[in-house]
């Protein structure tokens, strides 16, 4: 096929050829280059900008978490622990057994309210029973022989002063002779010799008076030493009646106190040895609280101190009274005498919140303790912008703290609103944001 141009030339198809152009194509190659290099600064300084830019705040729900605001003024000082009632050891009668003995018949069942004479059970033991029946025996029989004694010993004494009256009546009268025989020699009536005669009987008579009269008074303490003797006698079997009697007597076995029966671990049929522990009767209107409290907040807790517990049906003022050396699973014993009225349902072994007052603090800076952070350390809290609805990070040195509140020494000021809840999921960042 043959194409004709303006100069009527005739060109086959076959044979046309492109025309080079070498500077189209330098073109082309510098726009590829100008385009790669404003992408790679385009990425540069986007990388750059990306990198400059702080991570956004994590979001809290501000329904979450719990806030305080920092404040001047007294802090009371207090620690809390977790505890029970318990009887005062005056209010706490255990009863053992005094004997061997078997169980028959309980009366009463724990949780009977008590009087001081109830039976709680009755027991039973032979041997017990014979061995007071021996003793009342004993007792009635050296008690016939002091009679037996007695009457003797009367008898005989009664005898003495029979003689001793017929020697004294024979005194007086051989004095009376002697007198009237002395006015009689004196006159000149009576010879010398008859004188003397009834002078030298009044003096034999003077001293069988006086020796009869000293017979009597050694018999008398004879016999006082003899009857004393035989009712030393009666004492022994007397005492040896009561123990035993006292020892048939706690067969059927009383409350003591009035009260209630709180344990009573026994069974019908059962044989007790002396010293098992029968019943315990307390009085409930006498109770104490036995605190668990910290090792690390009770070394400032003192006797004496006021204290106040909860029964969880209301708050009995109280004081310190015990504070046990020991320290047992991290905790030590705080032992709080009830100073208030009893609220109504409160018993033996009712656990109860108690608060102890330690000291308090005038014009100091306090908030509201945070979940987590000792006292007299650095701690840090998230700190609330006034400005914003988000919170910072900061450090904060915290002294003495007490059960709710804890004093604030650096890193605060009176006004700051700071989160006291578990922030430990944010660790990571010093900043939150609050929806």
């Amino acid at each position: 096929m043959l194409v004709y141009d303006s100069v009527v030339r005739r060109v086959p198809i076959g044979f046309m050829m492109d025309i080079a152009r070498p500077d189209l194509k330098r073109q082309k190659r510098r726009r590829q280059i100008i385009l790669l290099a404003v992408v790679m600064v385009l990425v540069v300084a986007t990388t750059a900008a990306v990198l400059r830019l702080k991570p956004a705040a994590p979001s809290v729900e501000r329904g979450t978490v719990w806030t305080d605001t920092v404040k001047r003024g007294p802090m009371l000082r207090q620690v809390r622990g977790l505890g029970t009632l318990t009887p005062t050891q005056e209010a706490i009668r255990q009863i053992p057994a005094e004997t061997d003995a078997t169980v028959v018949r309980i009366r009463m069942l724990p949780g009977s309210q008590v009087k001081a004479d109830s039976i709680l059970v009755e027991m039973s033991d032979p041997q017990v029973e014979q061995a007071a029946l021996d003793a009342q025996l004993q007792l009635k029989a050296a008690e016939a022989a002091y009679q037996s004694l007695r009457v003797t010993l009367d008898s005989a004494l009664m005898d003495l002063k029979a003689s001793a009256a017929t020697v004294t009546a024979d005194y007086e009268q051989a004095k009376l002779q002697g007198e009237t025989d002395k006015a009689l020699f004196d006159m000149g009536v009576i010879s010398g010799l008859a004188y003397k005669s009834s002078k030298g009987k009044a003096d034999e008579l003077t001293i069988r008076n006086n020796l009869e009269m000293q017979r009597i008074a050694v018999n008398q303490k004879a016999i006082e030493s003899q009857l004393a003797e035989q009712q030393a006698k009666i004492d022994q079997m007397r005492a040896l009646f009561e123990l035993k009697q006292k020892q048939l007597d706690a067969l059927k076995v009383r409350a003591g106190i009035d009260g209630v029966l709180v344990d009573l671990p026994l069974q019908v049929g059962q044989r007790v040895a002396p010293g098992t522990m029968l019943a315990k009767v307390v009085q409930p209107n006498h109770l104490m609280a036995e605190l668990k409290i910290a090792e690390t907040q009770a070394r400032d807790v003192q006797i004496g101190e006021p204290a106040s517990v909860d029964t969880h049906n209301g708050v009995i003022p109280g004081t310190v009274m015990r504070v046990d050396p020991a320290v047992e699973n991290g905790t030590v014993t705080v032992d709080v005498s009830l100073t208030g009225d009893l609220p109504k349902g409160v018993r033996p072994d009712l656990s109860v919140d108690g608060t102890v007052d330690l000291e308090r603090l005038d014009n100091i800076l306090y908030v509201g303790r945070p979940a987590f952070g000792q006292e007299n350390s650095t701690i840090s809290l998230f700190k609330l912008d006034p400005d914003s609805n988000g919170a910072v990070r900061v450090p904060v040195k915290v002294g003495r703290a007490s059960v709710n509140s804890i004093q604030v020494i650096e890193g605060l000021h009176e006004g700051d609103t700071v989160i006291l809840s578990d922030m430990s999921r944010w660790d990571s960042t010093d900043r939150v944001k609050l929806d």
